[in-house]
């Protein structure tokens, strides 16, 4: 790897402006790096260089930080996810497909690989991989490139579904704090990965799988560690109601309550607080909570959104100071989607066109981000940052006219348009194509991989059906 490398005359930079703290346009910019640290943005660099790239027809943009994802399974659901919700559980499907399909452990790999290069190719260079622990998995994320936040998830309790209405909760607390004790083990050891590019996370399940005392222990080891700390809260309108049901407060108060909300806490989607239209709950309090703690919402809009809800939203949510990041929480594992129905539900929900803008979006998926993780030196194109770095061709016939490449990149271009990544300074992505993994491959073993994942579906269901019964084909087959 050259020492030093310049981009050099780029079309546009998305530079970090410090004084205001936000990302600001540079034209006719030079970046350079040297090992892993951008060492000038700029107008015009006068240092040695070993290598220097062309940056004419290009933008220059920080890599994005995904704040929550599941590599490990989502990318299995293809086919199978898009329209699947249930009904009578306020229109989720989250928890009937979490019973009925499981993937197993060379499938995972697979699903994982499959995600990593979407994610790649989608400009992300920062990753919080949600799973559970599987053999090859670290090995697998050193591989891929990534900057990989790894959090090892674990529960006192699992979903049944036995009846379409009814969630139900199978408890075995002390396989729970097995697995926590072996999720520290493992984040410990992250601590020390050759690689630097790997640490750890810590990351209970969901806010109603844990017991109280699981959840106290964790955000102590969290705290202990200087770890991030991750919990699915407020995702489902089940779940508000299960646990107005256990503590007479909503999921967010009682995460504030027993001393889960934080600076360096990330509660996945945060979408159903007390003042959501969907509850008709009686209090105002979540939205501030979280604010007032410096507590971060990881927003998938995706996912919700075609079961027909959405956060209530996201400019509400920053105007009152939450730290608001992003995720992508299904498929495509692609950010530049989530910016683009991030942005679009919130102005529909706020019924406000100024209520977000695509600016703020992009901040979430870089620096709020960042901050979320409790990191300054990733999601920013600035000096002493990491080199973590998108260059994004501006011929592409998406991006074109490219009067604000930005808004062509989000809102037309995506992926298509992104030519090479750059992750502590390395390669990773060239000319659209992922170095480090194997995607056809990947995607190959994994489409075998569903075929046994939907075979086993009957084993797995309470009720016996088989993956066409609960999720059928989109049209009829012709006999």
């Amino acid at each position: 790897m050259p020492g030093t490398v310049c981009i050099r005359n780029a079309d546009w930079v998305v530079a970090w402006d410090a004084s205001s703290r936000r990302h600001a346009y540079l034209r006719s910019g030079d970046v350079a790096f040297s090992g892993n640290t951008i060492t000038f943005v700029g107008r015009r660099y006068e240092g040695a260089a070993d290598d220097t790239i062309d940056g004419r027809g290009l933008l220059v943009m920080p890599g994005l930080v995904d704040v929550h994802a599941h590599p490990g399974h989502e990318a299995s659901y293809r086919g199978i996810r898009e329209e699947h919700g249930v009904p009578e559980l306020y229109m989720t499907g989250l928890f009937e497909r979490s019973v009925a399909y499981g993937l197993d452990d060379e499938g995972r790999l697979a699903c994982t690989e499959a995600a990593c290069c979407e994610l790649l190719l989608s400009g992300v260079t920062t990753l919080v991989d949600i799973s559970g622990n599987y053999p090859g998995w670290v090995d697998l994320m050193a591989r891929s490139g990534l900057r990989g936040v790894l959090a090892p998830m674990y529960a006192s309790a699992r979903w049944v579904v036995r009846r379409p209405h009814l969630l139900e909760y199978e408890w075995n607390e002390q396989a729970g704090r097995q697995k926590f004790e072996d999720a520290l083990r493992l984040c410990d050891q992250l601590a020390a990965h050759p690689s630097g590019r790997l640490s750890g996370m810590v990351s209970p399940a969901q806010i109603d799988t844990c017991t109280e005392d699981l959840l106290r222990d964790s955000i102590a080891a969290a705290r202990q560690r200087g770890l991030p700390f991750t919990v699915h809260c407020a995702q489902a309108v089940g779940e508000f109601y299960e646990m107005v049901r256990r503590h007479g407060i909503t999921p967010v108060q009682w995460a504030h309550q027993i001393g889960l909300t934080g600076p360096r806490t990330i509660l996945g989607h945060g979408i159903f607080v007390d003042e959501h239209s969907w509850l008709h709950w009686w209090s105002r309090k979540d939205v501030a909570i979280m604010a007032e703690t410096g507590t971060t919402v990881a927003h998938s809009p995706t996912p919700f959104a075609r079961y027909g809800q959405t956060l209530e939203d996201f400019g509400k949510y920053r105007r009152a100071g939450v730290n608001m990041a992003l995720g992508t929480d299904t498929v495509p594992q692609n950010m530049f989607e989530e910016m683009r129905w991030a942005t679009v539900l919130a102005r529909i929900a706020a019924e406000d066109i100024r209520s977000t803008e695509m600016a703020d979006v992009f901040h979430a998926g870089t620096v709020g981000g960042a901050q979320g993780l409790g990191r300054d030196d990733i999601g920013k194109l600035a000096v002493g940052a990491r080199a973590d770095l998108v260059l994004v061709d501006l011929q592409n016939p998406w991006m074109l006219p490219a009067r604000d490449p930005l808004r062509s990149l989000i809102f037309h271009a995506a992926d298509r348009a992104v030519r090479d990544v750059y992750v502590d300074g390395r390669p990773v992505v060239t000319n659209g194509r992922v170095l480090t993994l194997d995607r056809a491959a990947a995607l190959e073993r994994l489409t075998e991989a569903q075929r046994r994942m939907e075979a086993d579906v009957p084993a797995r269901d309470p009720r016996g059906r088989r993956s066409e019964d609960i999720t059928p084909l989109s049209l009829p087959m012709m006999t």
